[in-house]
């Protein structure tokens, strides 16, 4: 079968041929139909310092799918051959304390598909029955292969009542943009974006902003001013991984802010401390999606609401078939852009 893959340490992917993978007892094997880019596999091609620390090739890549189940473990049950499915990354281990409790999410032992095993930038992938999610048939495979970002966004918008509130996403990439929406959907009062980038802050208008802005050419407190609001933001959703942004954000909160942290920094960056502490600021760091709880309230929402989901959908700027992998990847990693799909059907 065709697969993307890193096949030796260093820069670079192949377009290659490998044997199709085997289906075990417990597994599912899913014809993948589309799937997503994400910034952990632009880190994987370009074999940076994590990337060679984490990653033992060779590997097939790709995490965010959508496809149809051709072949269920013979100790696999409620799944069948013929439904449709996108998968949750994480793989847990099932006897940390962790996920003894139920938290499966914070389990320790995670490995990660498309990073620590093979993925799902391929005709056909493998992952344990317990990490398939049945897609019901108003999800098309387009917004099925961008579930496991959406996750991402559903679970750092979701972590406080939104309703009334108003919220600030510090960064227009794909999640951010998603968290937009759901904020919108969820009852916010305001919604203001910030980034670098016109076309995605134009993504996040599209989304259900409120009011968008270039930190290169405005500040936050202008938008504040623009919207009539009297006091700072209630809700940060922290989406960029960028200091400056953190510190834009701390200096327009309203005292009792809460603040949920997604985005990743490069390294480590000074935080005003006295101003969290003072106006008894919450922060709370957010990884990946909560097991599955995020993924049941992603499909209660979009089931509800056709507008969320357009907005969802909105999010998806560019596709190419897999064999123009290349170019999918440069595209995703100008910055100038929304999702960018990989087409394996």
């Amino acid at each position: 079968m065709r697969a993307l893959a890193k096949t030796v340490a260093g820069p670079g992917l192949e377009l290659v041929e490998v044997p199709e993978p085997e289906c075990g007892p417990f597994e599912v094997k899913i014809r993948v139909l589309k799937a997503g880019l994400c910034g952990t596999d632009l880190h994987l091609q370009a074999w940076d310092d994590w990337a060679a620390r984490t990653v033992r090739p060779p590997l097939v890549l790709g995490h965010e799918f959508y496809g149809e189940v051709v072949e269920v473990g013979d100790e696999v049950e409620g799944i069948a051959v013929g439904s449709f499915a996108s998968g949750e990354g994480h793989i847990v281990c099932g006897r940390c304390r962790n996920c003894r409790a139920g938290r499966r999410h914070l389990c320790i032992r995670t490995v990660g598909v498309g990073v620590n095993r093979d993925g799902a930038f391929a005709d056909y992938v493998v992952i344990p029955a317990a990490n398939v999610w049945r897609q019901p048939g108003f999800v098309d495979a387009e917004l099925g292969a961008i579930f496991d970002p959406l996750g991402n966004a559903t679970h750092t918008a979701l972590q406080w009542p939104l309703v009334g509130e108003d919220v600030l996403v510090t960064g227009a990439g794909p999640i951010g943009v998603m968290a937009t929406a759901i904020a919108r959907h969820a009852g916010a009062r305001h919604v203001v974006v910030t980034d670098l980038s016109d076309t995605r802050l134009e993504l996040a208008r599209r989304a259900g902003a409120d009011r968008v802005v270039n930190v290169s050419r405005e500040r936050l407190a202008d938008a504040q001013r623009d919207l009539g609001m009297l006091e700072g933001f209630d809700i940060g959703l922290e989406m960029s991984g960028s200091p400056a942004a953190v510190t834009e954000m701390l200096a327009n909160l309203n005292h009792g802010a809460r603040v949920a942290m997604l985005g990743l920094p490069k390294e480590p960056y000074a935080v005003d401390w006295g101003k969290v502490i003072t106006h008894m600021i919450t922060l709370k760091g957010i990884y990946g999606r909560e097991l599955f709880e995020t993924w049941y309230l992603m499909s209660s929402m979009l089931s509800t609401s056709p507008a969320l989901a357009d907005s969802i959908r909105s999010v998806i700027t560019h596709r190419f078939p897999a064999e123009r992998w290349s170019d999918a990847f440069d595209v995703a990693r100008s910055g100038q852009c929304g999702k960018v799909l990989l087409d394996w059907s």
